[in-house]
């Protein structure tokens, strides 16, 4: 397994990766037909605005996981807005009331890329998403791709990151526990975990290997 940066020809890989992951860390093609909604709002962005944010595992013949993000989650709102939601509007319009199912609450979210500036994560102005297919868990790879991510951003001077993940995902809960992440109290968010990383030139990684 290599941890590489993301390339364009990684674009199809890691839709694939994002569906097959977004149900709480499985696969979503039965909550949501659609194949493309998901890593519309929750990957391909981030690939296409911050791509020197990207890192793949590459297995040696496709992408197996990544890891993906933005230095400055208000700026990335601002330009997510500006240059990538204009190109979903005609396939995904904005929801005219209350959402009635799964895919609609993940179209309104598509809608309002503002929810992602909460006040409490000011002090941590990055934020990523990261995933893997569920062959390729507890090998060390996600250690790695967080590794190269958070390294990239020590690089760029970004003082801490944040994340959001479902309540729910234990499991994911478990290995961002081992990497060294603290939670972040966000009381309107009861569905959602925050946790948060300082990030520095002498920042490291929780020393557990498993994840």
């Amino acid at each position: 397994m290599r941890i590489r940066p993301y390339r364009t020809s990684d674009r199809a890989a890691v839709a694939d990766i994002c569906v097959r992951t977004a149900d709480a860390g499985g696969d979503s093609r039965h909550v949501h037909p659609d194949l493309d909604l998901m890593p519309n709002i929750f990957a391909l962005p981030y690939a296409h605005l911050e791509p020197s944010l990207a890192f793949v595992a590459d297995d040696g013949e496709r992408a197996v996981g990544y890891v993906l993000g933005t230095a400055n989650t208000p700026a990335f709102v601002r330009e997510y807005r500006r240059s990538w939601l204009p190109g979903l509007v005609d396939r995904y319009p904005a929801p005219s009331g209350e959402p009635t199912t799964p895919t609609e609450v993940m179209i309104g979210l598509m809608h309002d890329p503002e929810r992602m500036i909460v006040p409490e994560l000011a002090d941590y102005p990055a934020h990523l998403h990261i995933d893997l297919l569920p062959e390729h868990q507890r090998g060390g790879h996600g250690r790695a791709l967080m590794g190269a991510f958070v390294d990239a951003l020590a690089r760029a001077g970004v003082p801490a990151v944040h994340l959001g993940m479902l309540t729910v995902n234990t499991g994911a809960r478990a290995f961002y526990d081992r990497l060294g992440f603290h939670t972040i109290a966000v009381p309107a968010h009861a569905d959602l975990t925050y946790l948060g990383l300082e990030v520095g030139p002498n920042a490291r990684l929780g020393t557990s290997s498993a994840g």
